[in-house]
């Protein structure tokens, strides 16, 4: 991260930089289902298969609960494939809403997240119970990769949200715990930051 350069703009990672991930449950939750060696399927970096083909939005929600099926002898319904699926995102941490507060007063703030519209609708919003807004009410504008038809560490999904917002790279900095992404921010000429999990992001109100 190069401090000289001044910074507008901070473009967020979603799952394991403002929301926790927990992907031992959910994979514990799905092979409760009958299904077997999930977890070649899923990482917190990065899906593959039908997850990915979910993820991009090349299948929507329905077809991706009957993949599920597929992986599965025993009969399971919407409920508990929603249920299994989304229990991969946990809480978002109150002091990470309120430092997003307060960011947004100082820079535009961006979220762009490998996501799918499970995690989205159901996850974000039970994380966000009783605050009384939606994760895109945090953000000046979101990003999700299956609305997009990208994902990262495609360099074409973080051309395409500077084409969007009018962004110059090097007028932004970008928060992951993908180093794939970070790398693929770098080369872009983007500012980068890799997040560890649990890390306190509060020195970014000094920068």
């Amino acid at each position: 991260m190069n401090k000289k350069t001044s910074i507008t703009t901070l473009i967020f990672d979603f799952g394991g930089v403002i929301i926790n991930l927990d992907l031992p449950t959910c994979i514990r939750n799905l092979k409760k289902l009958g299904t077997n060696d999930i977890e070649n399927y899923l990482s917190n970096f990065g899906q593959k298969d039908f997850f990915l083909k979910f993820e991009i939005g090349e299948i929507g929600t329905p077809e991706f609960r009957n993949e599920i099926r597929k992986l599965t002898n025993k009969t399971i319904t919407d409920a508990e494939i929603d249920n299994a699926w989304c229990s991969f995102l946990c809480d978002i941490p109150s002091e990470r809403l309120e430092l997003l507060e307060k960011l947004r007063k100082k820079y535009r703030l961006l979220l762009l997240s490998n996501s799918n519209p499970l995690h989205v609708e159901v996850s974000a919003a039970i994380a966000l119970q009783g605050t009384g807004k939606t994760i895109r009410d945090y953000f000046d504008k979101c990003y999700f990769s299956y609305e997009m038809g990208l994902t990262k560490p495609d360099p074409a999904i973080f051309e395409a949200l500077l084409a969007d917002a009018g962004l110059e790279a090097t007028e932004c900095l970008f928060l992951d715990d993908g180093p794939k992404n970070i790398e693929a921010a770098k080369r872009l000429g983007i500012q980068t930051y890799f997040v560890t999990q649990g890390e306190n992001l509060d020195f970014l109100l000094s920068l």
